[in-house]
């Protein structure tokens, strides 16, 4: 089997323990992982904390550190098939979507390389005239990251990219359910030549591992990607260092298909939406609200779509949908389109546990119209569609608003007025009109309600990763008059 180590302070380790990574594609264990306990967290802070105040990491300008950003963008980008490798072996995520992700994260790097040197303060034209008085952004402090096991090359960047950019340091936690492709990224990270300390890469549990740094009283901001539950065991440990945090949580996003939309391209888009990367998106479009006028025939063409997507072993270019991360994560699927089929849903496809190795979930429709279907409230976290119509526009709006989650939306329709509308009165972080699951570097993503809160993407998530500090400059040469009184 594979080994893999933790990287803390600039060298590689080993942690108190270590464990079994399982390929989802086959059930068995393919590698062994490091485990980092409270020891080892307690170290990895440490180090941030020492590079970020006594280092050499604070000394270098924002440009030199630019440069490593960009340094590390080409190290991304000439080991993409290596990693995507990786990170296919150890969450069944398929080659072809991890080759082209990790490819497109270098340009995570390289557009917060280029905000290094722009974060910029500002003058204030203050009330007092023997004052000069401007405000410097400065890095927020030690920051901890903790990513899930999907996507990670892509939503560590969208931390580390800022963060770094900002002038932090950081420690990061991979999900112990598949971290082997961020314990590899750590040695590109060290290749490019961050100074010790400034990128500790980490995985372990959440009691002995995640808790432990989260709650730590030299970490000052918590960026955390998973779901709702454990988000509150974050926000609940941030009271013992009073942390702030950035939260990127789960969604029940709505996709809405009005009759005069291009019915082909939005079949595509919700395949893409719903069923590509198993269904294991944060931004998976997973109701699909549809005009009653159209519901037939879409769902119809959607179901061949669904039936013709090809099931295989995710290291096959040719495979669509490869297996589910973990079993846990299918028999709770399997679960939830059971209680969803008590409730009235009907199966249009899929919805069966497939025989033979592996962690595999068949694409999956359930028309819910008329039903008060579990699975229209809950994430499913898998290839599972749920779909209701709609009569009017109005209905079609209170259908997509019906979550306590706000992340991600599509809109479908030719109407351009109507459009901006459903763009203007859908309550979600990200409104796709025409289009879906489409990502860049220079656009924030982030949601409302149960979805979370803070962005990432833009200038403004590197903005996140700083503080402001206000100067005062009194320019007057005369003796400060009456003490007791407030200048």
């Amino acid at each position: 089997m594979q080994r893999f180590q933790l990287y803390i302070d600039g060298a590689f380790c080993d942690g108190e323990a270590s464990f079994d990574s399982v390929d989802p594609a086959t059930g068995k264990a393919w590698a062994q992982m490091p485990e980092a306990r409270e020891a080892d967290v307690d170290r990895a802070v440490e180090s941030a904390h020492k590079a970020l105040y006594d280092g050499p990491w604070s000394k270098l300008t924002a440009t030199q550190r630019g440069k490593l950003l960009y340094k590390l963008a080409d190290l991304v980008a000439a080991n993409a098939a290596r990693l995507a490798e990786l990170e296919t072996l150890d969450t069944g995520k398929i080659i072809r979507e991890t080759s082209a992700q990790i490819a497109y994260v270098a340009e995570y790097y390289r557009y917060y390389a280029g905000i290094a040197d722009k974060i910029e303060g500002s003058y204030l034209p203050i009330d007092k005239p023997d004052m000069e008085v401007w405000l410097r952004r400065e890095p927020v402090g030690v920051v901890a990251m903790v990513v899930p096991w999907n996507s990670q090359l892509f939503l560590s960047a969208v931390k580390l990219g800022p963060a770094l950019a900002a002038g932090c340091t950081l420690v990061l936690k991979a999900s112990e359910d598949g971290p082997a492709p961020l314990l590899e990224f750590a040695r590109l990270v060290h290749e490019a030549g961050f100074p010790p300390g400034v990128v500790n890469i980490i995985t372990g549990f959440g009691p002995s591992c995640g808790a432990a740094l989260g709650r730590h009283p030299r970490i000052a901001h918590v960026a955390f990607t998973g779901g709702p539950e454990t988000a509150r065991h974050v926000v609940r440990n941030s009271a013992e260092n009073l942390a702030s945090t950035s939260l990127e949580l789960g969604g029940k996003s709505p996709f809405i298909v009005f009759a005069d939309a291009d019915l082909e391209s939005a079949a595509n888009a919700q395949v893409a939406g719903i069923f590509a990367a198993t269904g294991q998106s944060c931004v998976a479009g997973s109701r699909l609200i549809v005009e009653a006028s159209v519901k037939d025939r879409f769902l119809a063409l959607l179901k061949r779509k669904a039936e013709a997507v090809r099931i295989g072993s995710p290291l096959d270019m040719a495979t669509e949908v490869g297996p589910l991360a973990t079993a846990r994560q299918r028999q709770h699927i399997d679960a939830l389109v059971e209680r969803s089929s008590a409730a009235g849903a009907r199966v249009v496809t899929g919805g069966r546990v497939p025989v033979g190795e592996g962690f595999y979930y068949p694409p999956t429709i359930l028309d819910c119209d008329g039903v008060d279907s579990p699975s229209l409230a809950e994430e499913f976290f898998g290839p599972v569609l749920s779909v209701v119509s709609f009569e009017t526009e109005e209905e079609a709006l209170r259908l997509a608003n019906d979550t306590v989650y706000g992340l991600a939306s599509g809109v479908f329709t030719q109407n351009l007025t109507r459009a901006h509308r459903l763009m203007k009165g859908i309550r979600a972080g990200v409104v796709w009109v025409n289009t879906y699951r489409a990502v860049s570097p220079i656009a924030p993503f982030g949601g409302f309600g149960l979805s979370g809160h803070g962005r990432e993407g833009g200038l403004a998530a590197a903005l996140d990763y700083t503080r402001t500090k206000t100067v005062w400059l009194r320019t007057s040469d005369d003796p400060i008059p009456d003490p007791f009184v407030m200048r």
